[in-house]
């Protein structure tokens, strides 16, 4: 409510201020101003505003701008000023009472049909202006003027429809860029889904051997003179541990469904899926308040790879990159095709890792980093991309010296393609 207020006491202020950007082409009486392009402007950008109401609050503001300079500067008795701008008042709101008749706001995809609705609308409102001064002055209305109305009206129409369009052009454009960010961020967040789900089955398949170690276990224990409770405490646990299982596999399958029926693409354009990578990592640095240069690097024709695991594989790369500087540096990604497989560089120009640290960095839980509070880090990060790598058939490897750390993942590309690709 409070906005649309706003936006009206604009128009009240910016149509009499604009109709004063005048000429008079017929006589002295008869005005051809800037203020009818700015209110047809303002009706057609204000949407949420009745035509109605804004067109008889704007013919009221111009009748009052004109209306009380005339009387109290110029001096013209108060009778003559009001045959002479109350005519203005019934342009405005003729001009939008049609506006709204004809339903210009439902037209935006009409871009021509605009145009020439509102010659009409202008006509319309021009010849009733002429006739109300011909009620209260007695001036007439001849051919001529209708025809330079014509004209002009024409102009001004057309004039406004281009500086409309241009506003929806940039509308448009802004729109597109906030929808693909939108969706680079749920990428990103459906890779990170995609990397749970993956450690998730890697759960369930443990929960599933303790399942069977435990009743192989209780079943030895059983067929032995022993303690039949220790038999019971083994059961007891390989039960457990199934039901542990059991709500795995139903998140597992809530997820799977998650990122399956999510609209998205599953595969995409290596090109696209680095640079979604390197804007995010981007941003990634600056809320760490850190000044880091990005570069991407790719060699070869690549066919479309899968979104999310590529997502979930190099963007853990890029922000262990990231945490790893300290305020300054570089990170480059360097993505080659050899042959049957793609290889994905991720360097950094950081402190690099300590030799002592190089074999168990890929250890699941192991980590160096710590929050504010001093809780660790899940450690899983890089233990994830060296199975998840390993389970494709590929390498993961680690060259670090004294001017950069390098992760190199090498994978086959038919692991990483649509099957009927592959």
């Amino acid at each position: 409510m409070k906005k649309r207020f706003s936006i009206l006491l604009i128009i009240m202020i910016a149509v009499p201020l604009a109709g004063e950007l005048k000429f008079y082409p017929f006589d002295d009486t008869f005005r051809v101003s800037l203020g009818t392009p700015v209110f047809f402007l303002f009706l057609l950008w204000g949407k949420g505003i009745h035509p109605f109401i804004t067109g008889i609050l704007t013919g009221m503001s111009v009748f009052v701008f004109r209306f009380f300079p005339a009387v109290w500067i110029h001096y013209i008795p108060v009778e003559e000023a009001m045959y002479l701008h109350v005519p203005a008042l019934f342009y405005y709101v003729i001009y939008a009472f049609v506006f709204h008749l004809l339903k210009l706001n439902e037209r935006h995809d009409q871009p021509f049909m605009i145009g020439l609705l509102g010659v009409i609308i202008e006509l319309f409102a021009s010849v009733s202006e002429m006739t109300v001064r011909f009620f209260l002055s007695n001036q007439d209305i001849s051919w001529v003027v209708t025809e330079k109305l014509i004209i002009i009206a024409f102009i001004r129409s057309f004039f406004v429809l281009g500086f409309f369009n241009i506003f929806k052009l940039r509308e448009a454009k802004l729109a597109e860029e906030e929808q693909r960010r939108q969706k680079e961020q749920m990428l990103l967040y459906i890779s990170n889904l995609y990397e749970e789900s993956v450690q998730l089955k890697k759960s369930m398949q443990n929960a599933e051997e303790i399942t069977r170690l435990c009743y192989d276990f209780y079943r030895r224990l059983h067929s032995v003179e022993t303690n039949s409770s220790h038999a019971q405490t083994a059961l007891q646990i390989a039960g457990l541990v199934h039901e542990i299982k059991k709500d795995n596999q139903r998140i597992h399958s809530g997820l799977t469904e998650l990122i399956s029926t999510e609209n998205m693409k599953e595969y995409m354009n290596i090109e696209q899926l680095c640079n979604i990578i390197m804007v995010s990592n981007r941003r990634y640095a600056e809320s760490l308040r850190k000044q880091i240069s990005f570069s991407l690097y790719v060699d070869g024709d690549h066919p479309p790879y899968h979104v999310y695991l590529v997502l979930s594989l190099i963007n853990n790369l890029l922000a262990n990159a990231v945490e790893a500087m300290k305020e300054d540096g570089s990170v480059s990604l360097h993505v080659k095709r050899k042959d049957l497989f793609v290889e994905f560089c991720v360097s950094d120009d950081g402190p690099g890792i300590a030799p002592r640290l190089k074999e168990v960095i890929f250890t699941e839980g192991f980590t160096t980093k710590y929050d504010r509070t001093g809780n660790p880090s899940t450690g899983i990060g890089l233990s994830f991309v060296k199975h998840t790598v390993e389970k494709l058939g590929g390498q993961l490897r680690l060259m670090n010296n004294h001017k950069e750390t390098m992760f190199i993942v090498k994978i086959p590309i038919n692991k990483m393609i649509e099957k009927e690709l592959a």
